[in-house]
């Protein structure tokens, strides 16, 4: 019997309500450690968008929550087929699916339930079956300053990252590239967090608060003093279940892929490793 939304969406999920502001939804992601809410109107709860930390940092200067959020979302049904979901996400490369009833949030998706999926089964699919976005890259030596403004422009939330032979010595991920400054306090009051103590969510949306302001356009370090060192990658012909059991067991929303020669070709993202459920390359 083939799995439905149902079967592995999560039920009840957080919600912010409109009208509400923008240091609303920051708390919310904040205290339970999530990227992305849905919206819904205070006064019925019908569901009017979805708001993400990308969302926030892109419109930083806008506090009203109605302005900042996506309205007119897609949304799924309790009763679709995972392979649906799969798709919308693969597709849109998305990360949040509402699921709707007669017109009612009853619960929400992402790509890493579906991983779990990926994760448990057998597919003769491969990394480089799925790689499908172009990879930018910094050079070790990069100041920090300037890989933070190109990772801004080219949308990316993660770079691998070689040394002056090419060689792939570490990765930089917008989750990571600020860790030392969630201690910031002032940091996070300017942003609105009440609840300065809970540094593990702060984590999750103060990255791109900093690609969003001048706060590091004077920072003198280099990308080697910040990235993460000797980083999970894979090979083009590692399978994928295998990325998506290190995915869901390591939180990782992206993997650098090495060719024969051990060069880096690209990087495959979560949403990219759900091909698996819908059998398209």
């Amino acid at each position: 019997m083939s799995l439905t939304v149902a079967d592995v969406m999560t039920a009840a999920p957080i919600v912010v309500e409109v009208p509400g502001s923008r240091a609303d939804a920051i708390n919310l992601m904040v205290r339970n450690g999530l990227t992305g809410l849905p919206v819904i109107r205070a006064s019925d709860g019908k569901l009017m968008g979805i708001v993400s930390r990308r969302d926030i940092f892109r419109n930083f200067e806008e506090e009203q929550l109605s302005l900042i959020m996506k309205k007119n979302c897609i949304t799924i049904e309790p009763t679709a087929p995972i392979e649906k979901a799969a798709e919308i996400f693969s597709t849109l490369r998305i990360h949040r699916l509402p699921v709707v009833e007669d017109g009612m949030l009853i619960g929400i998706i992402t790509p890493t339930d579906l991983l779990k999926i990926v994760r448990d089964m057998k597919t003769p699919m491969k990394a480089e079956d799925v790689i499908r976005t172009k990879c930018v890259t910094a050079w070790e030596g990069d100041p920090l300053s300037y890989t933070v403004s190109a990772m801004r422009v080219s949308d990316v939330s993660a770079v691998p990252v070689l040394d002056a032979q090419g060689k792939f010595v570490g990765i930089l991920t917008d989750r990571d590239l600020f860790s030392d400054q969630v201690k910031n306090t002032e940091d996070l009051k300017e942003l609105g967090i009440a609840d300065i103590g809970n540094m593990a969510g702060a984590r999750n949306v103060l990255p791109l608060f900093y690609t969003a302001t001048d706060k590091y356009l004077k920072d003198d370090r280099l990308v080697k003093d910040v990235m993460i060192t000797n980083p999970y990658s894979v090979f083009k012909k590692t399978g994928l279940s295998e990325v998506a059991k290190a995915m869901v067991a390591n939180d990782y929303g992206q993997v650098p892929v090495h060719g024969n020669k051990d060069e880096i070709i690209g990087m495959i993202y979560d949403v990219d490793i759900l091909c698996a459920i819908t059998g398209s390359k």
